[in-house]
């Protein structure tokens, strides 16, 4: 296990720096090219930990795969083109790869095993896993299917038409995987929209998707087409620069190629909202995928509330944003939140147990938390339970904390940003 002390910045974060590559898009990236017919090439790709567990699970399904630094080239044979795996298909920390997956081996005819570390042990598949088999996949496990390991027997599926309970990425895409090779049609609805990373790249693969509000289609028996992905920045990522360049003290920091995808975009709306100085140029779509470069700067913030249909679109920033919220004047408070009980960790929980030990005023709600600002955080030891972005925020608070912060298990941060802590020395330089 290892530890991370981070100290205050006097001078200011200042300069440019470019965020490791979107983990969402690159998960998406290998798998899709996996299952297309011809040589895909990616570009940006993110190293970090996460995503070559989705690089070493698709090689023990046969596919040939080769990766140097941020550059990919999967070699995809079709659908027809995986083969069943001779060992268990391990997915690490990554619930992407896991749930994915689980669509894309519910119409394979054959048999694999799917585990993960102790954290995803505790993830919930259900979600996913109970209409991957009212399609007609054989899945089990523990506790019927809900977590891992996993076994999956796929084969002939059939087309359905399901509602889900939450606005999951995850459980839309792993559906519609599943429907592309599945009898009729797959509709899936959802109460709010997720990101949509899935069916954009679904369409640059030249898959026929059909969009409707909250509802997405696609129709069985269609085959993707080699391509070339360029990976934007990561915004989830990102995120801790933006919050940090806004709190602490003489900063002006821009970065470069971010992917600034609607449905993921909520943390500039709440940045905006909170007063922060930010400024998006260069826009451009690239491969489908909206990017723009952010110069923000050290600004007065204001508490807001944050709730409703932008939850989705920053659920994974909140930990972060509850840093931002404590240099903030007046309360911010979240709701509508309840997903980050089941992320690496119980966020909530988490989130409100390490900033109060860095002496923040803040409070648990069932479905969020609520921050007092404007506050001076004190400095002391935190732990990031293995869970990157409570890591990484935690980080973020310590570059404003009277005193060091020490992070255990900091080593849990190289699983979306392996390069965090040298880009915040690069800023200080």
């Amino acid at each position: 296990m290892s530890k991370k002390i981070v100290q205050s910045i006097n001078n200011g974060l200042k300069g440019h720096i470019q965020v490791p590559g979107d983990k969402s898009i690159s998960h998406r990236a290998v798998m899709f090219g996996a299952i297309a017919k011809g040589k895909t090439t990616i570009e940006g790709f993110l190293s970090g930990e996460d995503c070559l567990s989705t690089i070493s699970c698709f090689k023990k399904l046969g596919v040939s795969i080769e990766q140097s630094g941020d550059r990919v080239t999967v070699d995809g044979r079709g659908w027809d083109g995986l083969s069943e795996p001779t060992e268990i298909l391990n997915v690490g920390n990554s619930g992407t790869t896991t749930r994915l997956m689980l669509g894309i081996l519910a119409t394979r005819p054959f048999h694999s095993v799917v585990i993960g570390d102790d954290s995803i042990a505790k993830r919930p598949m259900s979600r996913v896993t109970d209409p991957l088999k009212a399609m007609g996949a054989e899945i089990d496990g523990r506790e019927n299917g809900n977590y891992t390991p996993l076994s999956i027997r796929g084969g002939q599926t059939k087309g359905i038409s399901f509602t889900s309970k939450v606005a999951s990425a995850q459980v839309k895409s792993a559906i519609l995987l599943a429907g592309l090779q599945s009898e009729g049609v797959t509709t899936v609805t959802e109460p709010a929209l997720s990101r949509d990373h899935t069916e954009r790249m679904l369409e640059a693969y030249g898959v026929k998707v059909i969009r409707d509000g909250l509802t997405v289609s696609v129709e069985g028996s269609q085959s993707l087409k080699a391509n070339h992905i360029i990976v934007p920045g990561d915004i989830s990522s990102a995120a801790f620069f933006l919050v940090a360049a806004a709190i602490v003290p003489n900063s002006q920091v821009t970065l470069t190629g971010v992917g600034m995808n609607p449905t993921r975009s909520g943390i500039i709306d709440v940045l905006r909202e909170m007063g922060a100085s930010l400024t998006v140029t260069n826009e451009k779509v690239v491969g489908g995928e909206p990017i723009a470069d952010l110069a923000i700067e050290t600004s007065q913030l204001r508490g807001v509330e944050i709730s409703g249909e932008i939850i989705p679109r920053l659920i994974d920033e909140i930990p972060v944003i509850a840093v931002l919220a404590t240099q903030a004047n007046g309360k911010t408070v979240i709701k509508d939140a309840e997903e980050l009980k089941v992320k690496e960790t119980n966020r909530i929980d988490t989130v409100v147990s390490e900033l109060t030990k860095l002496g923040a005023q803040v409070e648990a709600t069932e479905d969020g938390m609520i921050i007092h600002g404007s506050q001076k955080l004190t400095g002391g030891e935190v732990d990031s339970y293995g869970d990157h972005r409570i890591g990484m925020a935690m980080a973020v608070a310590g570059l404003i904390s009277e005193g060091e912060v020490l992070i255990k298990r900091s080593e849990a941060i190289s699983v979306s940003y392996p390069t965090f802590f040298e880009d915040i020395m690069k800023l200080t330089l």
